[in-house]
């Protein structure tokens, strides 16, 4: 692929996570995505923070005159400076709303084509107005613009995309493609050293359950913790949950924590983010993998309990369904939402009764969720490889220069 610098000189990834500042699956994809894709091609890494050391990375902060702004207006200031700096490049490709201003900004200024992943919308996570405010608009307004204006959008799955043409009908549906997220098999397999469970205080020796993710309405943690309330007293359960969007869920969840506490033992809750060797040793040393979400475009977690040996049961939305094959690699639970965007079950107790018994079933029988669990690793080798991954983008790239 030696020749390929000939059509493609430089690609400008613009995004605000990258290592070491990861908190969610957009961060994990775009680290990954990069390292595969530099293979092949240059890739500048443009991203909001302290400075990185690595080479062709460049990290910004927010105008100090934004300091005490809403945060939507401080990440547009970061935007304004990346669009500016990203001259020389053939393409942007931004991750997530808070860099899509950026890549539009850049595509109009620079005239190159612009490249949009989709790691979740706007229209369909209405609860950040908790967190943003009046703000919550502006990052609204800023995805549509970008959306809309950019010259590909990639979705993370089949779902993913469905829920971009219903959220953006005006969109061309030939510019949407799925390119899905995917895992690295070797940094995430199956590790086990006791030690590391001493220290979080984890049972080795009993029926243990999962769950890892931000503390954030659509991960739908209250309704795992109404679930947990029927579970045998036996069960161990791990909550891997922080960075709360909110001081008000935050407080919901931890109210909810603490009273399970009061009637159960073995209830961990993990508020920090482990580092990705101890995250793997828990979930190989684990049962199965909840993911409890009402919206979820992917979920990488999925594919890193996979990758580690462990089923997952998870809610039959988004694009989980395409990761998790229900009865073979895991389990689905049957959810109806309402559609005001918000993924709130139509029926709640009915869906918390519902993932309630499909950890029961899965717990209840050791050997086969083993089973499933190594299936699930297969799974993820054949699909969701990251060589794969860069594969399909640079081809997207290449229909655009």
């Amino acid at each position: 692929m030696a020749c390929t610098t000939l059509f493609i000189v430089r690609v400008d990834v613009i995004s605000k996570e990258y290592p070491p500042e990861v908190y969610g699956g957009a961060g994990v994809h775009v680290a990954e995505l990069v390292k595969a894709l530099r293979t092949s091609i240059e890739v500048q890494v443009r991203c909001f923070g302290e400075p990185r050391p690595e080479t062709g990375v460049f990290a910004y902060r927010s105008p100090a005159e934004l300091a005490n702004a809403n945060a939507s207006l401080a990440t547009i200031g970061i935007d304004l400076q990346i669009a500016a700096d990203v001259a020389g490049t053939d393409l942007v490709h931004s991750h997530t709303w808070y860099a899509n201003a950026a890549g539009q900004l850049a595509s109009m200024l620079h005239g190159v084509p612009h490249v949009v992943t989709a790691h979740s919308l706007e229209p369909l996570r209405p609860w950040k107005a908790e967190q943003l405010g009046g703000g919550y608009r502006i990052s609204s307004w800023v995805e549509k613009n970008a959306f809309e204006s950019a010259d590909a959008v990639i979705a993370v799955s089949n779902g993913m995309r469905r829920d971009i043409l219903r959220s953006y009908p005006s969109l061309d549906p030939d510019k949407v493609s799925t390119v899905y997220n995917g895992i690295d098999l070797e940094r995430w397999q199956p590790t086990h050293d006791i030690a590391v469970l001493s220290e979080l205080g984890i049972d080795p020796d009993r029926p243990t359950v999962v769950f890892v993710g931000r503390i954030t309405r659509q991960k739908g943690l209250p309704y795992l913790l109404r679930a947990i309330q029927m579970l045998p007293a036996d069960v161990q359960v791990v909550l891997c949950a922080g960075a709360p969007d909110t001081p008000e869920i935050l407080h919901e969840v931890a109210s909810g924590v603490r009273a399970l506490q009061e009637e159960r033992t073995g209830l961990i809750w993990i508020d920090r983010l482990l580092d990705q060797r101890s995250l793997s040793v828990v979930l190989s040393h684990a049962t199965v993998f909840v993911c409890p979400s009402v919206y979820e475009p992917l979920g990488i977690v999925n594919l890193e309990a996979m990758a580690c040996g462990l089923p997952v049961v998870g809610t039959a939305t988004g694009g989980i369904p395409e990761v998790v094959e229900d009865g073979v690699t895991g389990v689905l639970v049957p959810i109806e939402q309402v559609t005001d965007g918000t993924g709130t079950p139509v029926d709640p107790d009915r869906f918390v009764h519902d993932l309630a018994s499909a950890l029961i079933e899965v717990l209840g029988n050791p050997e086969r969720a083993a089973e499933m669990g190594r299936a699930g690793r297969l799974r993820a080798q054949r699909m969701f490889s990251w060589t794969q991954i860069a594969i399909d983008t640079e081809a997207i790239y290449r229909s655009l220069i």
